[in-house]
């Protein structure tokens, strides 16, 4: 049990990264208010409170009562078509998940982060904001802003909040389960990173761990948790 038990809430608790980073959490001792459309595995752990909330669909953000250490924003979409194939429906559904309801999420909670005196903010983008790939252009604009928020804030709210955003590649979660469901799709995802794996979830949630509970001198960063993708050629 940690020596300070601290309150975060986590958006998207039910599974993936968020999941993984709530039992991170947890097993540390500290409280957890997950917001998700489903409960998830963890409804009945001690220390864990979670609200239905659906960020597609007309929604009020729980209110929590009390100082709050820490915001990690999980959810995403993955919207993989040709540009003329996406509609306007299409784009308009990735910027409300994966940028507006960023941005509502942690205005509806900064009077607590202030509270607490000294908070994080982790946001999630991804790989193909900074490397350009076929059929993204959907959700890399809506990551491309989710980057822009969190510098933004990184600034307006210095030095007693700190906001970063880990920009990851392919992943092994529900949400990528499509892309990875057949052996062939795994190699030739490798293979398409230098370090021939695709994410585990518990690497980005290891490091959104750390960006909410021992950092205290990052800020202002996008961090690339992508196997070499973009950065390297091998």
């Amino acid at each position: 049990m940690s020596l300070l038990v601290r309150t975060f809430i986590i958006a998207g608790a039910s599974s993936g990264i968020g999941l993984a980073l709530a039992k991170r959490l947890l097993d540390a001792g500290h409280r957890v208010h997950g917001v998700s459309r489903t409960p998830g595995p963890l409804q009945d752990r001690q220390g864990y409170t979670h609200y239905a909330v659906d960020l597609l669909q007309e929604y009020s953000l729980p209110v929590v009562i009390g100082p709050i250490h820490g915001l990690a924003f999980c959810p995403g979409s993955i919207m993989l078509k040709p540009v003329e194939r996406l509609t306007t429906a299409d784009v308009d559904r990735d910027f409300t998940l994966n940028a507006k309801a960023a941005f509502l999420f942690v205005r509806q909670y900064l009077p607590q982060l202030r509270e607490s005196g000294s908070a994080s903010v982790v946001l999630f983008s991804t790989v193909a904001v900074q490397t350009g790939m076929p059929f993204h252009a959907s959700v890399a604009m809506a990551k491309g802003a989710v980057e822009g928020l969190s510098r933004a804030l990184a600034a307006e709210l210095a030095p007693a909040i700190r906001v970063n955003a880990i920009a990851p590649s392919l992943t092994d979660t529900p949400l990528a389960s499509g892309l990875l469901n057949t052996e062939a799709k795994v190699e030739a995802a490798k293979l398409r990173h230098p370090l021939r794996t695709v994410g585990s979830v518990d690497e980005h949630a290891s490091l959104a761990y750390y960006l909410l509970t021992d950092s205290t001198w990052i800020t202002g960063q996008v961090i690339g948790v992508n196997g070499g993708l973009g950065s390297i050629i091998k």
